[in-house]
Protein backbone atom coordinates (compact mmCIF):
# COMPACT_ATOMS: atom_id res chain seq x y z
CA UNK A 1 0.00 0.00 0.00
CA UNK A 2 0.96 3.50 -0.71
CA UNK A 3 2.11 5.99 2.18
CA UNK A 4 -0.96 8.13 1.07
CA UNK A 5 -3.18 4.82 1.22
CA UNK A 6 -1.52 4.22 4.84
CA UNK A 7 -2.93 7.15 6.01
CA UNK A 8 -6.14 6.80 4.92
CA UNK A 9 -6.41 3.29 6.34
CA UNK A 10 -7.79 0.47 4.91
CA UNK A 11 -8.81 -0.01 1.06
CA UNK A 12 -12.09 -2.20 0.40
CA UNK A 13 -13.84 -2.36 -2.48
CA UNK A 14 -17.94 -2.98 -3.31
CA UNK A 15 -20.34 -3.39 -5.91
CA UNK A 16 -21.25 -0.28 -7.27
CA UNK A 17 -24.58 1.04 -9.60
CA UNK A 18 -22.23 1.00 -12.72
CA UNK A 19 -19.24 -1.72 -11.39
CA UNK A 20 -16.93 -1.98 -8.25
CA UNK A 21 -16.60 0.99 -6.44
CA UNK A 22 -13.29 1.50 -4.00
CA UNK A 23 -13.05 3.19 -0.66
CA UNK A 24 -10.54 4.26 1.98
CA UNK A 25 -12.03 3.74 5.80
CA UNK A 26 -10.29 4.53 9.21
CA UNK A 27 -10.86 6.00 12.59
CA UNK A 28 -14.40 5.10 14.47
CA UNK A 29 -17.72 7.37 15.61
CA UNK A 30 -20.38 8.75 13.22
CA UNK A 31 -19.90 8.00 9.68
CA UNK A 32 -18.32 10.89 7.40
CA UNK A 33 -18.42 10.62 3.82
CA UNK A 34 -15.37 12.43 2.05
CA UNK A 35 -16.75 13.07 -1.79
CA UNK A 36 -13.51 14.16 -4.01
CA UNK A 37 -13.23 17.21 -6.43
CA UNK A 38 -13.42 16.54 -10.44
CA UNK A 39 -10.86 14.30 -11.83
CA UNK A 40 -8.85 13.42 -8.54
CA UNK A 41 -10.12 10.34 -5.88
CA UNK A 42 -10.32 9.17 -2.56
CA UNK A 43 -6.20 9.74 -2.18
CA UNK A 44 -6.71 13.69 -2.40
CA UNK A 45 -7.62 13.08 1.43
CA UNK A 46 -5.12 11.92 2.44
CA UNK A 47 -3.08 14.87 4.52
CA UNK A 48 -6.49 15.64 6.14
CA UNK A 49 -8.18 12.57 6.36
CA UNK A 50 -6.37 11.59 9.89
CA UNK A 51 -8.37 14.99 11.32
CA UNK A 52 -11.74 13.84 10.78
CA UNK A 53 -10.81 10.21 11.71
CA UNK A 54 -10.13 11.38 15.56
CA UNK A 55 -13.65 11.86 15.87
CA UNK A 56 -15.64 9.83 12.85
CA UNK A 57 -15.54 6.79 11.12
CA UNK A 58 -14.46 8.64 7.80
CA UNK A 59 -15.26 6.69 4.50
CA UNK A 60 -13.27 8.38 1.39
CA UNK A 61 -14.89 7.40 -1.53
CA UNK A 62 -13.78 7.29 -5.34
CA UNK A 63 -16.49 7.90 -7.61
CA UNK A 64 -16.79 5.65 -10.60
CA UNK A 65 -13.88 5.84 -12.90
CA UNK A 66 -11.52 7.88 -10.57
CA UNK A 67 -8.97 6.66 -8.48
CA UNK A 68 -9.31 2.50 -8.70
CA UNK A 69 -12.97 2.47 -9.12
CA UNK A 70 -14.36 0.70 -11.61
CA UNK A 71 -16.65 2.78 -14.86
CA UNK A 72 -18.18 1.04 -17.69
CA UNK A 73 -17.61 4.10 -19.72
CA UNK A 74 -20.74 5.26 -19.95
CA UNK A 75 -21.93 8.90 -19.69
CA UNK A 76 -23.29 9.73 -16.53
CA UNK A 77 -24.69 12.09 -14.50
CA UNK A 78 -24.22 14.38 -11.20
CA UNK A 79 -27.79 12.21 -10.53
CA UNK A 80 -25.77 9.03 -11.41
CA UNK A 81 -22.54 9.69 -8.77
CA UNK A 82 -25.20 10.34 -6.28
CA UNK A 83 -26.32 6.49 -6.63
CA UNK A 84 -22.57 5.64 -6.20
CA UNK A 85 -22.67 7.68 -2.46
CA UNK A 86 -25.71 5.72 -1.50
CA UNK A 87 -24.72 2.47 -2.82
CA UNK A 88 -21.77 2.91 0.03
CA UNK A 89 -24.17 3.63 2.50
CA UNK A 90 -25.80 0.85 1.82
CA UNK A 91 -23.08 -1.63 1.64
CA UNK A 92 -21.87 -0.75 5.19
CA UNK A 93 -25.66 -0.51 6.65
CA UNK A 94 -25.33 3.05 6.92
CA UNK A 95 -29.13 4.89 7.80
CA UNK A 96 -27.37 8.52 8.18
CA UNK A 97 -24.17 10.24 7.45
CA UNK A 98 -22.57 13.01 7.68
CA UNK A 99 -21.52 13.96 4.03
CA UNK A 100 -18.55 16.24 2.91
CA UNK A 101 -17.72 17.33 -0.66
CA UNK A 102 -15.42 19.72 -2.84
CA UNK A 103 -15.77 21.08 -6.03
CA UNK A 104 -17.64 18.02 -8.11
CA UNK A 105 -18.07 16.36 -5.12
CA UNK A 106 -19.53 19.12 -3.20
CA UNK A 107 -22.28 19.05 -6.41
CA UNK A 108 -23.02 15.29 -5.78
CA UNK A 109 -23.43 16.09 -1.99
CA UNK A 110 -26.01 18.82 -2.20
CA UNK A 111 -27.90 16.61 -4.94
CA UNK A 112 -27.63 13.49 -2.79
CA UNK A 113 -29.14 15.94 0.04
CA UNK A 114 -31.64 16.99 -1.83
CA UNK A 115 -32.77 13.80 -3.48
CA UNK A 116 -32.37 11.57 -0.24
CA UNK A 117 -32.72 14.06 2.74
CA UNK A 118 -33.37 11.44 5.37
CA UNK A 119 -30.12 9.87 4.72
CA UNK A 120 -27.70 12.71 5.30
CA UNK A 121 -27.22 13.84 9.22
CA UNK A 122 -25.27 16.99 8.67
CA UNK A 123 -23.87 18.71 5.19
CA UNK A 124 -20.50 20.27 4.61
CA UNK A 125 -20.04 21.58 0.74
CA UNK A 126 -16.76 23.16 -0.01
CA UNK A 127 -16.26 25.54 -3.02
CA UNK A 128 -18.67 24.24 -5.15
CA UNK A 129 -22.20 24.58 -6.85
CA UNK A 130 -25.87 23.55 -7.83
CA UNK A 131 -25.38 25.02 -11.23
CA UNK A 132 -22.89 26.43 -13.19
CA UNK A 133 -25.17 28.68 -15.60
CA UNK A 134 -26.91 29.54 -18.45
CA UNK A 135 -23.64 28.85 -20.63
CA UNK A 136 -22.59 25.66 -18.66
CA UNK A 137 -23.18 23.24 -21.33
CA UNK A 138 -21.21 24.84 -23.83
CA UNK A 139 -18.78 25.87 -21.48
CA UNK A 140 -18.07 22.29 -20.06
CA UNK A 141 -18.13 20.36 -23.26
CA UNK A 142 -14.93 22.76 -24.04
CA UNK A 143 -13.65 21.31 -21.16
CA UNK A 144 -14.67 18.22 -21.86
CA UNK A 145 -12.74 18.33 -25.20
CA UNK A 146 -9.83 19.97 -23.33
CA UNK A 147 -9.52 16.93 -20.66
CA UNK A 148 -9.63 14.05 -23.84
CA UNK A 149 -7.49 15.78 -26.05
CA UNK A 150 -4.70 18.07 -24.40
CA UNK A 151 -1.87 16.37 -22.76
CA UNK A 152 -2.48 15.87 -18.66
CA UNK A 153 0.82 17.57 -17.78
CA UNK A 154 -0.02 20.31 -20.12
CA UNK A 155 -2.98 20.86 -17.78
CA UNK A 156 -1.28 21.04 -15.11
CA UNK A 157 -0.92 24.26 -15.06
CA UNK A 158 -4.22 25.75 -15.42
CA UNK A 159 -5.33 23.43 -12.26
CA UNK A 160 -3.16 24.07 -9.51
CA UNK A 161 -3.78 27.76 -10.17
CA UNK A 162 -7.22 27.65 -9.66
CA UNK A 163 -6.34 24.80 -6.58
CA UNK A 164 -3.80 26.82 -4.43
CA UNK A 165 -3.18 30.41 -3.26
CA UNK A 166 0.49 31.32 -4.33
CA UNK A 167 1.49 31.18 -0.55
CA UNK A 168 0.21 27.89 0.20
CA UNK A 169 2.19 26.09 -3.27
CA UNK A 170 5.34 27.71 -2.01
CA UNK A 171 5.05 26.66 1.71
CA UNK A 172 3.09 23.50 0.84
CA UNK A 173 4.94 21.47 -2.21
CA UNK A 174 4.15 18.17 -0.80
CA UNK A 175 0.63 18.67 -0.77
CA UNK A 176 0.68 20.28 -4.27
CA UNK A 177 2.62 16.99 -5.53
CA UNK A 178 0.12 15.09 -4.39
CA UNK A 179 -2.46 16.43 -5.69
CA UNK A 180 -0.98 16.91 -8.80
CA UNK A 181 -0.14 13.19 -8.75
CA UNK A 182 -3.60 12.04 -8.36
CA UNK A 183 -4.51 14.15 -11.46
CA UNK A 184 -1.92 13.34 -14.00
CA UNK A 185 -3.01 9.50 -12.94
CA UNK A 186 -6.91 10.28 -13.84
CA UNK A 187 -7.70 9.18 -17.01
CA UNK A 188 -8.79 11.64 -19.88
CA UNK A 189 -12.14 9.62 -20.48
CA UNK A 190 -13.58 10.30 -17.31
CA UNK A 191 -12.35 13.63 -17.05
CA UNK A 192 -14.10 14.22 -19.67
CA UNK A 193 -17.40 12.35 -18.85
CA UNK A 194 -17.02 14.25 -15.47
CA UNK A 195 -16.62 17.80 -17.34
CA UNK A 196 -20.15 17.24 -19.16
CA UNK A 197 -22.32 15.91 -16.15
CA UNK A 198 -21.33 19.13 -14.40
CA UNK A 199 -22.20 21.23 -17.61
CA UNK A 200 -25.37 19.79 -17.53
CA UNK A 201 -26.17 19.72 -13.54
CA UNK A 202 -28.88 22.19 -12.25
CA UNK A 203 -29.69 20.79 -8.58
CA UNK A 204 -31.34 24.43 -7.53
CA UNK A 205 -34.62 23.45 -7.05
CA UNK A 206 -33.27 20.23 -5.00
CA UNK A 207 -31.77 22.81 -2.23
CA UNK A 208 -35.08 23.93 -0.58
CA UNK A 209 -35.82 20.16 0.26
CA UNK A 210 -32.25 20.03 2.55
CA UNK A 211 -32.87 19.08 5.81
CA UNK A 212 -29.37 18.13 6.87
CA UNK A 213 -27.59 21.16 8.63
CA UNK A 214 -25.29 22.33 6.70
CA UNK A 215 -21.77 24.29 6.46
CA UNK A 216 -21.31 25.94 2.98
CA UNK A 217 -17.49 27.18 2.70
CA UNK A 218 -15.83 28.76 0.38
CA UNK A 219 -12.25 30.55 -1.00
CA UNK A 220 -12.47 34.29 -1.08
CA UNK A 221 -10.42 33.85 -4.08
CA UNK A 222 -12.06 30.64 -6.06
CA UNK A 223 -12.08 31.31 -9.20
CA UNK A 224 -13.79 27.95 -10.27
CA UNK A 225 -16.83 28.18 -7.87
CA UNK A 226 -16.49 32.05 -6.65
CA UNK A 227 -18.38 33.06 -3.16
CA UNK A 228 -21.74 34.31 -5.44
CA UNK A 229 -22.34 30.61 -5.95
CA UNK A 230 -22.05 29.49 -2.57
CA UNK A 231 -24.23 32.43 -1.85
CA UNK A 232 -26.84 31.20 -3.73
CA UNK A 233 -26.75 27.18 -2.34
CA UNK A 234 -26.31 29.09 1.97
CA UNK A 235 -29.52 31.05 0.61
CA UNK A 236 -31.56 28.26 -0.57
CA UNK A 237 -30.49 25.80 1.95
CA UNK A 238 -32.88 26.40 5.11
CA UNK A 239 -30.85 26.97 8.28
CA UNK A 240 -27.39 27.01 6.31
CA UNK A 241 -23.99 28.74 7.58
CA UNK A 242 -21.70 30.23 5.10
CA UNK A 243 -17.84 30.80 5.49
CA UNK A 244 -15.33 32.38 3.52
CA UNK A 245 -12.20 31.33 3.61
CA UNK A 246 -8.51 33.44 2.70
CA UNK A 247 -8.27 30.60 -0.15
CA UNK A 248 -8.83 29.22 -3.28
CA UNK A 249 -10.56 26.44 -4.88
CA UNK A 250 -9.28 23.72 -2.27
CA UNK A 251 -9.74 25.58 0.48
CA UNK A 252 -10.58 22.57 2.91
CA UNK A 253 -7.13 21.53 1.96
CA UNK A 254 -5.12 25.00 2.94
CA UNK A 255 -6.60 25.46 6.11
CA UNK A 256 -6.03 23.43 9.34
CA UNK A 257 -8.36 26.47 11.16
CA UNK A 258 -11.33 25.81 8.10
CA UNK A 259 -11.09 22.07 9.25
CA UNK A 260 -11.39 22.59 13.15
CA UNK A 261 -14.89 24.36 11.56
CA UNK A 262 -16.00 21.79 10.25
CA UNK A 263 -15.60 19.76 13.11
CA UNK A 264 -17.20 21.91 15.24
CA UNK A 265 -19.79 21.66 12.85
CA UNK A 266 -20.15 18.28 12.35
CA UNK A 267 -19.95 18.33 16.16
CA UNK A 268 -23.19 20.41 16.83
CA UNK A 269 -22.13 23.93 17.20
CA UNK A 270 -24.08 26.75 16.91
CA UNK A 271 -23.66 28.30 13.40
CA UNK A 272 -22.61 31.56 15.28
CA UNK A 273 -19.74 29.92 17.04
CA UNK A 274 -18.08 29.00 13.84
CA UNK A 275 -17.00 32.32 13.02
CA UNK A 276 -16.01 36.15 14.72
CA UNK A 277 -19.11 37.94 12.81
CA UNK A 278 -22.25 37.04 10.84
CA UNK A 279 -24.79 38.60 8.43
CA UNK A 280 -28.20 37.37 8.01
CA UNK A 281 -29.62 37.01 4.54
CA UNK A 282 -33.16 35.20 5.18
CA UNK A 283 -31.99 31.75 5.64
CA UNK A 284 -28.58 32.37 5.06
CA UNK A 285 -25.66 32.91 7.42
CA UNK A 286 -22.79 34.23 6.14
CA UNK A 287 -19.78 33.91 8.17
CA UNK A 288 -16.48 36.14 7.86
Amino acid sequence: MSEAGRRLGTKEIFDGPDGPLSYYRSGSGTPLVLVHSLALSARMWADIAGEFAAAHEVLALSLRGHGESSWSGEDFSVEDLTGDVLALLDHRGIERAHVLGLSMGGSVALTLAGLAPARVERLVLCDTTAWYGPEAPAAWRERAAQAAGRPRYQQIGFQVDRWFTTTFRAQHPEVVNHVTGIFLSTTPAVHAAACRALGTMDSRGLLPAITASTLVITGREDQATPPSMGETIAACVPGATMVLAPAKHFAILESHGLRSTVLAHLAGAAPLALGEAALTDGCCRAVA
